[in-house]
């Protein structure tokens, strides 16, 4: 699939939810409450665009993946600060 050149396109929809993840985590506090799985995601993401930036996009993808994935992290762990502050 990646090789038929939709690659640029998949990474380009995945980075731009993990994007948006992380945007929503630092909204959170998750630099304070969270802030392994903050900066994980932002590294992943950050190291995500540098490979699709050289076009390899497989790598790219997983990448944006993780970011994600420890975005979500970042937020439910600030969410339950949060509630656990009396928020």
């Amino acid at each position: 699939m990646l090789s038929s050149g939709c690659g640029g396109t998949i990474y380009a929809f995945t980075a731009s939810s993990a994007e948006s993840r992380l945007e929503t985590a630092q909204a959170l506090g998750a630099e304070k409450y969270a802030p392994y799985e903050f900066y994980y995601a932002r590294e992943h993401l950050w190291k995500a665009k540098e490979e699709a930036a050289v076009a390899d996009y497989g790598d790219a993808i997983d990448l944006a993946d993780v970011a994600s994935e420890y975005a979500d992290k970042a937020i439910t762990l600030s969410k339950q600060a949060h509630e656990g502050a009396g928020r």
